[in-house]
């Protein structure tokens, strides 16, 4: 899992232990296990937030963990053309390559730490793609995806895209130096990720070292998450054991602890985790297939609007590639909603 790393992680700038009299601890409320499935094209995905009631989640709806899989030549899979409205989906991956293209003119290739930040907005259609060599090659694969959602007063902001480097990720370690830190959004005692978001939230990438111990301090009108993408260890002030695939939601308070195992396995020789933390909307959830609305008389119009062509235009060069209005309905109408 190469994502961002350094040499010397001695060099980096040291989170301070929150003050143990001042700080208070977050409690864990539940701890999860997301079950597998199948995405786009067929490639393998945990859906990390599976179980988990929204407004505990708030302002995030979705997570998919993709991978981790070791692709053979010609297997490697990505998504068709389809539609968004009303939310951003960021996309983060460690291992592998991805291409993304839009009907705005956004595009990119992300690899190994790279993220890709796409803010549907009003609308707007897209593509996931491994790149051809890659298809060709095989290799390994994984990565996450995560959808943020948008306060109503901003789900109909114009499109847009950014393509955060790895390298443009803010690096630093735990105090005790076996935890290295990699802030890609939101801030961490003073240390800012590049991601810039209309929600006000926080996502980090930290991997322990085993036997070590992570404490940051945390917004207290923030809610906060740990996914674990790999190894195993414990999670908040009761030292819940937690392992790869599982999600731990934690209660109020304005800081976070994660501990590593003395002992990891030889395949996870590390604790990979993701923590993520974001400022509730509270607001209505309308959600079916890839629109993320208010009400279901929005999610309605956003079907009729993304019939209509109104949702952008895929461009003329990869129109040959575009699936069908009614596949991409019928693969939205099995993916179920939820508040709708």
């Amino acid at each position: 899992m190469p994502a961002i790393t350094v040499d010397d992680i001695t060099v980096l700038p040291r989170i301070p232990d929150p003050d143990p009299i001042a700080a208070r601890q977050r409690p864990v409320r539940t701890v999860t296990s997301a079950p597998r499935g199948l995405e786009g094209e067929g490639f393998p995905v945990r859906r990390a937030f599976a179980g988990v009631d929204l407004a505990d989640l708030d302002p995030f709806v979705h997570m998919d963990q993709m991978g981790e899989v070791e692709y053979a030549p010609g297997e490697p899979k990505g998504t068709p053309w389809h539609p968004h409205r009303g939310f951003e989906t960021v996309t983060y991956m460690m291992d592998g390559t991805f291409e993304h293209s839009d009907s705005n003119g956004g595009g990119g290739v992300i690899t190994n730490g790279d993220t890709q930040w796409m803010t549907a907005g009003a609308g707007i259609l897209h593509i996931e793609k491994p790149p051809e060599a890659l298809v060709v090659s095989g290799g390994l694969f994984h990565g996450i995806q995560l959808w943020v959602n948008l306060p109503r007063a901003l789900k109909w902001s114009p499109p847009r895209y950014q393509d955060l480097r790895a390298r443009e990720v803010a690096l630093v370690s735990s105090s005790d130096g076996g935890a290295l830190v990699r802030v890609i959004a939101g801030e961490v005692a003073g240390h800012a990720g590049p991601g810039s978001t209309y929600t006000p939230m926080t996502l980090v990438h930290a991997t322990l070292s085993p036997g070590a111990r992570l404490a940051v301090p945390w917004r207290a009108d923030d809610n906060a998450l740990a996914y674990v993408l790999a190894g195993h260890g414990s999670v908040g002030r009761e030292r819940r054991p937690v392992q790869a695939g599982q999600l731990a939601v934690f209660g109020p308070g304005d800081a976070l602890m994660i501990a590593a195992a003395p002992l990891q396995e030889s395949r996870s020789p590390r604790l990979e985790v993701l923590l993520l933390g974001g400022r509730p909307i509270r607001e209505p959830v309308a959600w079916m297939g890839p629109f993320v609305m208010n009400t279901r008389a929005e999610v309605i119009q956003a079907f009729e609007d993304y019939r209509a062509g109104r949702l952008g235009s895929i461009p003329a060069i990869t129109a040959v590639h575009h699936t069908p209005t009614t596949v991409v309905e019928s693969r939205l109408a099995d993916e179920g909603a939820a508040g709708v």
